[in-house]
């Protein structure tokens, strides 16, 4: 008869000593003293000591069999350690189990890495066996806390009439920004479906049809270029609420971030959140998705240099660039070797065409190393500016706009971590707003919606809609966290007449437009609500509260960078039989790409 799991391997205590108990799982080390045989016995909850002792032949003989990452059952009695064989590092320290009875589930061949925290062996490996990297305790914990953060946001959205509603996986291709995943139909020749890059029409459609407060954990997939922080198949929590406006829409999302830090993290955090327009956020901190854990904003030495004689300043300021500068606390005393060297970083990782400073210090008092261009008082009025105190080191770059913005935010980044300026315990939200509505790809010579073609302009900004584009700004927002942006939103445009005008905008015309979002702008004549809504990225999220580094470290089966699964070799090819099922037909040597 199979015998029945009483406990996992993190809940006995001393209260039950003199139990007899039934434990299961993985043989994480095994120690054999002279005839005592000590195995530490590893689940998902946690470690337990268990003890085969000489005593009993049979089941010591047993025991000599045993190695690491079998799979046993064992049934034993509790005891209470003595106390100098006590271990406070696990919970389950205080006892060990005298076994009785083993049982062997399954043998185990030498892993190609050992199953324990903080190795040091390479990611590429790491994914080939996932299934024994997934048996790592900080790997697990990160997806337990993947799951709290679940169950938190369904608990959260259900206690505020959100209807959970589950959209197609299968959709119409409406490519606008990333390459869409396509899927051939077998029963409709040369007919694709895509899979979703978001179900942002379907959402919209959703409060057409009077579902006012709608949520859904969802996948999503891109088929783009990747990185540490992009995945292929990404996983949003999606939200579309009617009658709303933006505020209803941050704080209903302010109520979901407060609740999700305290059930994961154990955070308590304060609302409303800080808000900087995108204007100030970039003339600020060089970019849209601001770090806030440090200082080092920027300070504008424009108006101070703009008649220099330094031509670099005066020039750059003429021709409508800027002259930026930050405070870097306790560098003043920065060598020239290293200040060279940090030059050259600075060339080679933001695209700045060079570094100035000044430097301030109790030996040489403020020193600019282009002080003979610029007169004492115009230094003065720059370090005044920058706030800079004695001890303290200002880099300053110049540059067109809005590239200088760039190129300093990096440079503010290069920094606050260098210098150890960021708080790595603090949890930072803030919102961005005012986006501009579109921006023009000299490129494709055309406008391309900052955020997607359905964020509503604002009300103040339609009469620049034609004639001046640029300057129209959306009513969008993002939802920034420690320099990541984790969601965004926007009220969404729900007037037939101006969705049709916004596809024109973009150089969709009408035929188009009907063609490729008919559905949508047919819904809209049939009576559609104001309505706006959020997504936000759970991947991205997570990584952030279990302090990773790659979205690959929450996610229980992920791509690597080339988006393939190194575990089951996909994608991969398919018989000649599939292809001709679906209607495709390979170019020609295409299987040789692989060689």
């Amino acid at each position: 008869m199979e015998w029945k799991r009483t406990h996992n391997c993190s809940e006995l205590t001393t209260e039950n000593t003199g139990d007899e108990v039934v434990l299961k799982g993985w043989v994480d080390t095994r120690r054999d003293l002279g005839g005592v045989i000590f195995i530490d016995l590893r689940d998902r909850y946690g470690i337990t000591q268990i003890v085969f002792y000489e005593t009993d032949e049979n089941l010591h003989q047993l025991a000599e069999q045993l190695r690491r990452e079998y799979v046993i059952a064992i049934k034993g009695i509790v005891e209470e350690r003595g106390e100098e064989n006590i271990n406070d590092e696990v919970s389950t320290g205080r006892i060990e189990i005298r076994v009785e009875d083993l049982k062997i589930y399954s043998e185990a061949e030498t892993t190609p890495f050992e199953i324990k925290e903080g190795i040091g062996t390479s990611e590429e490996l790491r994914l080939k066996y996932r299934y024994l990297d997934l048996r790592r305790p900080d790997v697990q914990e990160n997806l337990v806390l993947r799951s709290d953060f679940y169950k938190s946001t369904r608990d959260y959205y259900h206690e505020n009439d959100f209807l959970e509603v589950e959209t197609p996986v299968l959709m119409k291709s409406t490519p606008e920004g990333a390459r869409d995943y396509l899927v051939p139909s077998r029963v409709n020749p040369g007919k694709f479906f895509a899979l979703p890059q978001s179900p942002q029409t379907y959402k919209q459609l959703l409060m057409v049809s009077g579902f006012d407060r709608y949520f859904q954990i969802v996948k999503c997939f891109r088929d783009e270029d990747l990185r540490a922080d992009r995945q292929p198949e990404f996983t949003q929590i999606d939200v579309e609420m009617s009658f709303v406006d933006e505020e209803d829409v941050m704080a209903s999302t302010e109520g979901l971030m407060k609740k999700l830090m305290k059930d994961t993290v154990d955070e308590d955090i304060e609302a409303p959140f800080e808000r900087l327009t995108y204007e100030e956020a970039i003339k600020t901190y060089g970019t849209d998705k601001p770090d806030t854990r440090f200082g080092l904003e920027f300070a504008d030495f424009s108006d101070h240099v703009k008649d220099s004689e330094f031509k670099i300043f005066s020039n750059t300021v003429e021709k409508g660039g800027a002259v930026l500068g930050i405070t870097v606390p306790g560098q003043g005393d920065m060598g020239r070797g290293a200040i060279d060297r940090l030059t050259e970083r600075v060339k080679q990782e933001t695209g700045a065409a060079g570094l100035i400073y000044i430097k301030l210090n109790e030996e040489d008092g403020v020193k600019c190393s282009v002080e003979k261009f610029l007169t004492e008082e115009t230094v003065d009025a720059m370090v005044e500016t920058a706030d800079a105190e004695m001890g303290d080191l200002v880099l300053i770059l110049a540059g067109p706009s809005p590239d200088v913005y760039e190129q300093m935010g990096k440079l503010r980044l290069m920094m606050g971590k260098e210098h150890d300026l960021i708080d790595q315990d603090a949890y930072n939200f803030l919102w961005v707003t005012d986006f501009p509505l579109v921006e023009y790809s000299k490129e494709d010579h055309r406008y391309h919606a900052l955020h997607h073609p359905f964020t509503a302009p604002h009300p103040d900004d339609l009469d620049k809609l034609d004639d001046e584009p640029e300057e129209v700004r959306s009513r969008a927002y993002d939802l920034v966290l420690n320099g990541y942006e984790i969601g965004g939103g926007s009220i969404r445009i729900h007037n037939r007449e101006l969705q049709t005008r916004m596809f024109g905008l973009l150089g969709i015309d009408q035929e188009e437009a009907q063609k490729r979002f008919g559905f949508l702008l047919d819904a809209f004549k049939y009576g559609a609500p104001p309505h706006g809504g959020i997504a936000l990225g759970v991947d991205r999220i997570v990584m952030i509260l279990a302090g990773g580094i790659s979205l690959r470290d929450v996610i229980a089966f992920p791509k690597n960078q080339k988006a393939q699964s190194l575990m089951d070799n996909s994608p991969d090819y398919v018989d000649q039989e599939q292809l001709d099922e679906l209607h495709i037909e390979l170019k020609k040597d295409i299987n040789k790409l692989d060689e």
